[in-house]
């Protein structure tokens, strides 16, 4: 029997199917079925009960998906997440890339400085965000070294500067993690292109640009989907940060009102149709992504 064909009889063996079970039972009870309700609960007017008790939840159509869509508040947390997006992506990417390279090389204390880019990833969110807080409070040790120039108001009650921060904060935070998927893509770039490149008399930041960007392009392409779904699901930060979404909205998330509109006002309808609109623009604008790294 040929490889091929011994390849294909292996993946229809009944032991194959065996293996794979737990998973796609894992999957169809972790998110299949949650996004499969989700869906139906958009549909429907639906409100929280006791257990056991019969109730009518009828079928409304788009009616939630229009409350959404109308709904002020909600165009801007998707506004804020555009500019949280427009900040955090970007700036992962070209920085993760940068330490990674330099982390790659031949350089003294190489695993001590590997480690204290990860720490911030591994430790628990809300130690880092009292450090945060500690950091940029009116009364912090940032204004303290401004001054003058500290900004009024100050940083996390400020409209303008309230999501920025948080872009920054979750850049750094999730730094680590991203410099670790550049490192491995880093490890299959071939040694033999950075000898041609320098046979050729091209320097640091031509062999950069020529060599390690596109040696690790599906990478990017990795980093940039993932930073993107990173940030559309936004609700941590926002709610320890700016105690749920503050100043008057300027912080909040899509995520952040469908746990405000479905758990704490009970309307999971609303809540439900919002999070079918999140997935769809998140899946939008990840494939817009991938398409547009892979042309380049």
């Amino acid at each position: 029997m040929s490889r091929p064909r011994l390849l294909r009889f292996a993946g229809r063996h009944p032991v194959g199917v065996v293996f794979t079970a737990p998973y796609l039972v894992f999957l169809a009870l972790v998110v299949a079925y949650p996004l499969g309700l989700a869906v139906w609960i958009s549909f429907h007017d639906y409100f929280f009960t006791a257990p056991g008790v019969p109730v009518d939840r009828p079928f409304v159509g788009l009616d939630n998906y229009r409350a959404v869509l109308s709904d002020p508040t909600i165009r801007r947390a998707f506004a804020n997440i555009g500019i949280f997006l427009l900040i955090n992506v970007p700036l992962t990417t070209v920085v993760a890339l940068v330490l990674a390279t330099a982390l790659n090389a031949v350089i003294p204390f190489r695993t001590l400085f590997r480690t204290a880019f990860f720490l911030p990833y591994v430790t628990a969110s809300v130690a880092m965000v009292g450090v945060w807080l500690w950091l940029f409070s009116s009364g912090g040790l940032v204004n303290a070294l401004l001054g003058p120039l500290a900004p009024e108001p100050s940083w996390l009650v400020n409209r303008s500067l309230a999501m920025p921060l948080i872009a920054l904060y979750v850049t750094w935070k999730q730094l680590g993690f991203f410099v670790l998927l550049y490192l491995a893509a880093l490890q299959s770039v071939p040694k033999e292109l950075y000898e041609t490149a320098a046979v050729d008399g091209a320097g640091r930041l031509r062999t950069f640009r020529s060599v390690t960007i596109p040696g690790v392009r599906p990478a990017t392409t990795l980093v940039v989907i993932l930073a993107t779904v990173t940030g559309a699901n936004l609700f941590t930060e926002p709610y320890l940060l700016t105690g749920g979404g503050g100043p008057d909205g300027a912080s909040a998330s899509p995520v952040l009102i469908i746990y405000q509109r479905g758990i704490q006002q009970g309307e999971p309808d609303f809540a439900a149709a919002l999070g079918v609109v999140l997935m769809i623009l998140v899946l939008g604008v990840s494939l817009i992504n991938r398409r547009l790294i892979e042309r380049e």
